[in-house]
């Protein structure tokens, strides 16, 4: 007849709670039927096989430390959701200012989107590419080297109006013909709602892209813009 001895049951029972992180109550739940697995096992061991003490306290010790963690995990997790609240809250006064960062823009079919390009400082040449929603590159601008803001009037080279809608602007900077830098321009667009997203705040930006509040260099007053 083969027989299990105490000491290997514990340590299967200890290696399966321990492997799979529960909720509190689910801990709580394994660690009684824990005990009295290791009651019985206790009571009822073989006297030729006795359960080793020092492996036995150490399977109980574990078994509790893993509960301590879980909780202490749900514990920072609680406070990690508060702080995003408050922060959520702190940020409200963003809805209705305008948020500079890397994103689309939206225009509305004439007031003009300001671009902040940052050029590489080796460049001779810069071109800013504007992009539509799909990605197709609508319009190519030749910028001087600066980083001085950029009013995007949204005209075409016919002197048509783009339609309305959100567009990408990408900044290339070139030396001796040659691409040295591309990359993504930052715009300023309107925030319209702030929403929770997991443990951080995103902006709802005019147009329905979102940025996360982290990704925000510069905010002002929307009658800080030029016309």
């Amino acid at each position: 007849m083969t027989t299990v001895s105490g000491a290997a049951a514990s340590q299967q029972t200890a290696a399966t709670a321990a492997a799979a992180p529960r909720k509190t109550t689910g801990i709580a739940s394994d660690f009684e039927t824990f005990l009295k697995m290791l009651t019985a096992q206790a009571r009822y061991q073989d006297p030729l096989e006795p359960i080793d003490s020092t492996e036995y306290s150490a399977q109980l010790a574990q078994f509790s430390m893993v509960e301590q963690q879980v909780q202490g995990n749900e514990v920072l997790e609680g406070i990690q959701a508060q702080l995003g609240l408050a922060n959520m809250a702190a940020m409200s006064g963003w809805v209705g200012m305008e948020t500079r960062s890397a994103a689309p823009a939206y225009f509305d079919g004439s007031s003009p989107v300001t671009v902040s390009p940052n050029p590489a400082t080796i460049a001779d040449t810069v071109h800013l590419v504007v992009k539509d929603d799909t990605g197709k590159e609508v319009q190519r601008i030749s910028l001087p080297v600066s980083a001085e803001p950029y009013q995007w009037q949204g005209i075409d080279d016919d002197g048509f109006a783009f339609n309305p809608g959100s567009y990408s602007f990408v900044l290339e900077s070139q030396k001796n013909g040659e691409i040295v830098l591309s990359d993504t321009a930052e715009t300023y667009t309107r925030v319209k709602e702030t929403q929770m997203r997991g443990n951080e705040v995103a902006l709802i930006l005019e147009g329905g892209s979102a940025i996360l509040a982290s990704s925000v260099t510069a905010l002002r007053e929307p009658t800080a813009a030029t016309s």
